[in-house]
């Protein structure tokens, strides 16, 4: 990308973006699909950054409506405009539902000049050390405090954070979960979804979920929250040494009042600057969308376990023990000039 010379902060500007677009490449999403893609574009003294989802990766059996997709292409556009704050620039957002464009979510314009916030360059800096869990904690979650900042973190969103606190409504949620897996693993079309984003070893994909991302054998927790088996049969996945202690960790639950795009997309930056803020406290998320890929199954934790409002996302924060690793495509994978090329 670039900016016209003559804007004089035109080179600082650019290379702000770049790094906050590397930064977002490493936003959470469902089976690592990565499911977005970046324009850029010169404007009167700055860039605009275009984000778009991308359809193609979509999990069509999975997430038929795109929900997920859009979720994870929130949890992008949070790190974006935390990069760009860090920076010490504006980021000015402006969400596009157009139904029009069903990819097209949000434009973000570079331009002024801002101190940049603490708290945005703290959270940015988690950016690409954050990783899922996958599997039992070493540890119980966090502590009362830190849950309340979380919470905070969230309504910053227009969003919600909540927690599990009631042991009935924690085993309920597991047991959906539990469910859900079950039936799923059952369907021979959505294992075979889930097939195609497992890379086995080796793969040198940039994509999916790799061995590296889970342990090598399924962890179970008390009550039970599933992981996906994203192993296929294979013996494969990181041999974490002694045995971990089952602990489920502080269940939570991020939820909206609306079901539309754009609380999709708010759900999705709730998300992540839940995951950077636990982060910095070193405490890691195991994230499950089992239960809310069953129509029915969401509706029930809708109306028993979220008083009717929308969850968009089930995880489970608490302190990890080992460091799993996981792949991004490279950046220039994902930006191009905007309008994007018919085949990039």
């Amino acid at each position: 990308m670039s900016v016209s010379e003559g804007t004089g902060d035109a080179r600082y500007i650019e290379e702000a973006v770049r790094n906050a677009i590397e930064g977002a490449v490493w936003a959470p999403s469902v089976h690592n699909t990565q499911p977005w893609w970046f324009g850029t574009a010169e404007v009167d003294g700055g860039v605009r950054v275009t984000l778009y989802a991308d359809p193609e990766r979509r999990l069509a059996v999975a997430d038929p409506e795109g929900r997920e997709m859009v979720v994870s292409c929130g949890a992008a556009l949070a790190t974006l405009r935390l990069g760009i704050l860090a920076a010490g620039y504006v980021p000015e957002v402006d969400i596009v539902p157009d139904s029009e464009k069903p990819d097209l979510l949000a434009e973000v314009t570079v331009r002024e000049r801002a101190e940049p916030p603490p708290e945005a360059v703290r959270l940015f800096a988690q950016a690409r050390d954050r990783r899922t869990h996958r599997g039992a904690f070493a540890e119980k979650g966090p502590p009362e405090y830190l849950m309340s900042s979380l919470i905070e973190e969230a309504r910053l969103e227009d969003a919600d954070l909540r927690v599990m606190s009631d042991p009935r409504k924690t085993r309920a949620l597991g047991a959906l979960s539990d469910a859900a897996e079950q039936f799923q693993r059952l369907d021979d079309r959505y294992q075979a979804e889930l097939a195609r984003w497992s890379p086995g070893s080796g793969s040198g994909r940039r994509d999916g979920v790799p061995d590296t991302a889970y342990p090598i054998e399924s962890q179970e927790t008390h009550p039970n929250f599933p992981e996906r088996s994203f192993r296929h049969g294979r013996a494969q996945g990181m041999d974490v040494g002694a045995e971990v202690p089952g602990e489920t960790g502080t269940v939570c639950v991020i939820e909206t009042a609306t079901d539309d795009r754009v609380a999709w997309l708010a759900a999705g930056q709730a998300l992540q600057r839940v995951l950077l803020h636990a982060a910095a406290d070193h405490y890691a998320a195991a994230l499950h969308t089992q239960a809310l890929e069953v129509p029915a199954f969401r509706e029930l934790i809708s109306g028993h376990l979220c008083e009717g409002h929308h969850p968009q996302m089930v995880f489970r924060l608490g302190r990890s023990g080992p460091i799993f690793t996981s792949i991004r495509r490279e950046t220039s994978a994902v930006v191009f000039r905007d309008p994007r090329p018919a085949h990039p």
